[in-house]
C-alpha cells in the first residue's frame, strides 16, 4: 500500500494498539533497530552499526538516532538479540552509554561476543546478558513472551523470533536463508513457524535484503568445493579473507587446511575472538595444533601455509589492507602468493575493496575474487525463501524490513502475490510509527530519527561534519593578525593557503586581506568601543565576528569557493593596575590608551 502517516498527539494515539518503530534497518543495509511499544512497555530488537559512506570523513560507524529511546528510557523492559553480526548488536555499547536494558536475550555466540564488546566500553553493569536456546521463551515485561526460533544464515546461532503481545503474534524472521545442509547441522525450524502460522500470525516482519534475487540462495556448503580446488592448486602461501562473524564459512575453510595440511596464522582482532568464542562453544571444532602465532610465519614453509585474515570489506584499519599497501609489520606479499576474498562488498565498500585488489596484484599475488568463482554465497533468502516464510507464517499483516527501498517494494509485492491484500501492507521508513490493531494496519507518525557519527573520540556532531565536509571540498585558509587598542593592525597579517587552488596570486591575496581587515575596522571601529566606570573598552567578540564575516565574504568572491577559514586575533592586553593607591592613575592611563 502507499504509506499513509496520520498524525496523532500523544493523547490521540490507541493506547491499545501495538507500535512498531523501525529506527534504523530501512531503505538502507545495515544499524538495524526496531522498538516494540505497547502502552508504557517497550522491547528492542536488534541493535546494529552501519558503515560509513566515503563522504563521512574520519567516521568509523554509523549508528541510529537513539533520541526516542532516551526520552523513553523508563518504558524498556529488555531486548531481543536475532544473531551476533555488527549490523545488529554493534551499537549496543554505545546504547548503554546512554541508557539501561534491564536484560538482554540471545543467542550464545551472539552474548559471547556481546560481552567482550560491553567489557571493552566499560558499560556490561548496566545490563544482565541471559543466553537462549532454540524454542525457548522468556517473558518481557507484562505484555511480551518471545519464543527464539532457529534459523539459518551466514553466522551460527541465529534465530527468528515470535513475540506474543496482547494483540496477537508478530514474528520477526531475522536476517535468515533456506539452507537445508547447514555446516552446523542446526537446520531452520521451519515446523515451528508453520506451527505459528496453523495458530494465527497477526503480522511478520521480514528481512528483504535479496528480494530482488530469484530462486534460493545456495546453501553455505556450495563453496566448499570451489575453496578446496583453489587451495589445493595454490603452489605457494594462500590468504583468506571473509568476515570474522562468518563463523561456518571460517569452519569450512580451516578444514579445509587441515586436510591439505597447511597451518594457519590467524591474523586480525576480530578473526581472533570469534575463532576463539566460536571453538569455545563448539561451532568450530578443529585441533590446537592447526594453528601457528604471527611471529612463526618467517619459518613456515609457504606450500603449507594459510593466513586468515580481516580486510574483505576494504576497512581502512584492517588487516589485508595493511599488506595490500605495505603496512603490516610481519606480513608482505610474495611473488607466488594466492589471496582469496570469500565475501563480496557490502554497498557502499567496493571501490575500497577494488582498489586492495589492485594493489595486491600489483605485487605479484594471484588474487582470487568475484561472484562466478563461486567462493561466496549470500546468508540472505532469494525470493522463493521469501514465499516460503510468507507461506508458512500466514501472516493477516505484512511488513519488509532490512533493505533498500527497492528490496522492500519487490518483496511487498510478492506478498500481495501470495494473497496477503495490498492494504494489510506498509511500506515505512526508519522513524515511522506502526500502529497495529486486531483489525487495521496503518502509520501513525514519525518519531526523531536519522543518524550519530563515531569516530575514535565519540560522537560527531554536524558541525563537526560539515567542517570535515568543507575541508575535503575546499581546503582551509588561516589568517592570523593582532589589533591595538587604537583598531590598528599591529603588523601585517600572516596568511596560510591550505588545499585551496586558486588563479589568484598570494601576494595579491594577502594585499586583499590586510585592505579588508584595515577597511573593516576603520568604519566599524566605533561601534566596537564603549565606556564603563568612566573607562573605554571593546567588545572583542563583536571585533572578531565582524572581521571573520569580511574575509569569508572575500575569499568567497576571490577564490570562487568556501574553504574553512580559521581567524586568528590576538587583542592587547589591559594594563596591569600594580596598587590599590595607584589604581585611580592606572586607570587613567588606560583610558588614554583607549583613547
Amino acid at each position: 500500500m502507499n504509506k499513509i502517516i496520520t498524525k496523532k498527539s500523544s493523547k490521540q494515539q490507541n493506547q491499545d494498539a501495538l507500535r512498531i518503530i523501525p529506527l534504523g534497518g530501512l531503505h538502507e543495509i545495515g544499524k538495524n533497530t526496531c522498538v516494540f511499544e505497547y502502552n508504557d512497555e517497550i522491547v528492542l530488537l536488534d541493535a546494529g552499526l552501519a558503515f560509513p559512506t566515503d563522504e563521512m570523513h574520519g567516521i568509523n560507524i554509523v549508528l541510529p538516532d537513539m533520541a526516542y529511546l532516551r526520552e523513553n528510557s523508563h518504558k524498556i523492559k529488555g531486548m531481543i538479540v536475532t544473531h551476533g553480526h555488527e549490523d545488529h548488536i554493534g551499537g549496543i555499547a554505545y546504547h548503554l552509554k546512554q541508557f539501561d536494558i534491564p536484560i538482554i536475550y540471545g543467542p550464545r555466540l551472539a552474548m559471547t561476543l556481546l560481552q567482550d564488546k560491553l567489557e571493552e566500553a566499560g558499560v556490561s553493569e548496566r545490563t544482565n546478558l541471559k543466553s537462549v536456546v532454540p524454542r525457548e521463551t522468556v517473558r518481557i515485561g507484562e505484555y511480551f513472551s518471545v519464543e527464539f526460533i532457529r534459523n539459518t544464515h551466514s553466522i551460527a546461532d541465529s534465530f527468528s523470533v515470535a513475540i506474543t503481545t496482547p494483540l496477537g503474534v508478530i514474528v520477526h524472521s531475522g536476517d535468515f536463508k533456506v539452507d537445508h545442509t547447514p555446516v552446523d547441522g542446526e537446520y531452520f525450524d521451519l515446523q515451528r513457524l508453520a506451527e505459528y502460522g496453523e495458530q494465527g500470525v497477526l503480522c511478520l516482519l521480514s528481512d528483504s535484503t535479496n528480494a530482488e534475487v530469484p530462486g534460493h540462495t545456495p546453501s553455505e556448503r556450495a563453496v566448499y568445493p570451489n575453496l578446496e580446488r583453489i587451495f589445493s592448486q595454490a603452489e605457494g602461501r594462500v590468504m583468506v579473507t571473509t568476515f570474522a562473524s562468518s563463523v561456518h564459512r571460517v569452519n569450512m575453510i580451516l578444514d579445509i587446511a587441515q586436510k591439505l595440511q597447511r597451518k594457519v596464522v590467524v591474523v586480525g582482532r576480530s578473526m581472533l575472538n570469534v575463532i576463539a568464542h566460536a571453538r569455545n562453544l563448539g561451532y568450530i571444532k578443529c585441533p590446537d595444533d592447526l594453528f601457528e602465532p604471527l611471529r612463526s610465519l618467517s619459518r613456515l614453509p609457504d606450500e603449507k601455509t594459510l593466513i586468515l585474515t580481516t580486510g574483505s570489506q576494504g576497512e581502512p584499519l584492517s588487516a589485508m589492507t595493511r599488506i595490500s599497501k605495505g603496512e603490516h609489520r610481519h606480513i608482505r606479499v610474495k611473488e607466488g602468493d594466492t589471496i582469496v576474498f570469500s565475501a563480496n562488498p557490502i554497498p557502499g565498500n567496493t571501490i575500497a575493496v577494488v582498489n586492495t585488489i589492485d594493489r595486491l596484484m600489483m605485487q605479484g599475488a594471484k588474487v582470487v575474487y568475484g561472484k562466478q568463482q563461486g567462493i561466496h554465497v549470500s546468508g540472505h533468502g532469494a525470493q522463493e525463501d521469501h514465499k516460503l516464510m510468507l507461506a508458512l507464517t500466514k501472516p493477516q499483516f505484512f511488513v519488509p524490513v532490512h533493505g533498500e527501498h527497492r528490496m522492500l517494494v519487490k518483496h511487498s509485492q510478492m506478498a500481495q502475490a501470495m494473497g496477503i491484500p495490498q492494504e494489510n501492507t506498509v511500506i515505512i521508513d526508519n522513524g515511522d510509527i506502526i500502529e497495529l490493531s486486531t483489525e487495521s494496519i496503518q502509520v501513525a507518525g514519525q518519531v526523531e530519527s536519522g543518524i550519530e557519527l563515531v569516530d575514535r573520540a565519540g560522537i560527531v556532531q554536524d558541525t563537526i561534519m560539515k567542517e570535515r565536509q568543507q575541508l575535503a571540498e575546499d581546503g582551509v585558509v588561516t589568517v592570523a593578525t593582532a589589533i591595538d587598542w587604537s583598531g590598528k593592525l599591529v603588523a601585517s597579517p600572516t596568511l596560510h593557503l591550505r588545499g585551496v587552488v586558486t588563479k589568484v596570486e598570494q601576494s595579491l591575496l594577502q594585499q586583499l586581506v590586510n585592505r579588508t581587515l584595515e577597511q573593516t575596522l576603520s568604519d566599524r571601529w566605533s561601534n566596537f568601543t564603549y565606556s564603563e566606570n568612566g573607562t573605554t573598552d571593546v567588545d572583542w567578540d563583536s571585533v572578531r565576528h565582524e572581521l571573520e564575516g569580511s574575509l569569508r565574504r572575500l575569499f568567497r568572491r576571490e577564490l570562487q569557493s568556501r574553504p574553512l577559514l580559521v581567524f586568528l586575533m590576538q587583542k592587547p592586553e589591559k594594563p596591569a593596575v600594580r596598587t590599590t593607591r595607584r589604581r585611580r592613575r592606572s586607570a587613567a592611563s588606560a583610558t588614554s590608551v583607549a583613547s
